[in-house]
């Protein structure tokens, strides 16, 4: 599997989900895309970003840009594959296949945050990051998800959305230094919502839906996609 995504959050996902995956990103201008003025819809904007990001990946992979990553791709694949079969005592047949002959599935996404029926993207500043928290103290925020998969060569793509699932909790105005104290990306998170962080748990309440899902990548979703 190709990620063609840098998120940390991401990566763990699919880590947890036990699927090897190699990470090949190559941006876009996100905030050049898309309609975020209020009550638009955030489900069109996750797959409108998501397919754009995919386009441009393929779009590289396919010029040749992306000819080296996918070279190291396979050497670790096929390192990895020449281990387990040592362990199972298997003879190992990797390099009978070519850079041509392989197959991937590749990985694109998005996240934004929704409160007050504003569309909350990745926090541009600290002092963003803190205009939004402030906001999740008196109204629950809620996430909205999407995952592009596309089969190469071939060109099959599917793709579906998740949420929103809403985080009903209460953050101190304080949270954002006590993150940046700890090096905590808050910058990387859409609308600064870190989930997973130990600090930001103690003050969730309640989650409607997955925690995979407000941390932007939907384990479901993903193998349904599968």
């Amino acid at each position: 599997l190709l990620l063609g995504s840098a998120s940390f959050t991401r990566k763990l996902i699919l880590s947890q989900m036990n699927i090897p995956y190699h990470v090949v990103v190559r941006p876009i201008d996100e905030r050049t895309l898309g309609d975020r003025t209020m009550n638009a819809n955030p489900e069109e904007l996750v797959l409108l970003l998501a397919n754009a990001k995919m386009d441009k990946l393929l779009g590289e992979i396919e010029g040749g840009g992306c000819d080296g990553e996918l070279s190291d791709a396979l050497e670790v694949s096929s390192a990895s594959g020449s281990e387990l079969d040592d362990k199972n005592g298997m003879e190992s047949n990797n390099d009978s296949v070519n850079d041509n002959e392989k197959e991937w599935i590749i990985l694109t996404g998005d996240q934004v945050v929704t409160c007050q029926n504003r569309i909350l993207e990745k926090p541009t500043s600290i002092s963003e990051a803190k205009q939004f928290v402030s906001l999740y103290a008196t109204h629950p925020p809620s996430t909205v998800g999407s995952v592009v998969l596309t089969h190469f060569p071939s060109g099959i793509r599917v793709e579906g959305v998740r949420g929103p699932t809403d985080d009903d909790d209460s953050r101190p105005m304080d949270l954002v230094d006590r993150l940046l104290e700890q090096d905590a990306p808050i910058l990387s998170c859409a609308g600064g919502l870190m989930i997973e962080h130990p600090l930001v748990q103690e003050h969730v309440e309640r989650i409607d839906g997955t925690e995979d899902s407000v941390m932007g990548l939907s384990k479901d979703l993903v193998v349904r996609l599968l």
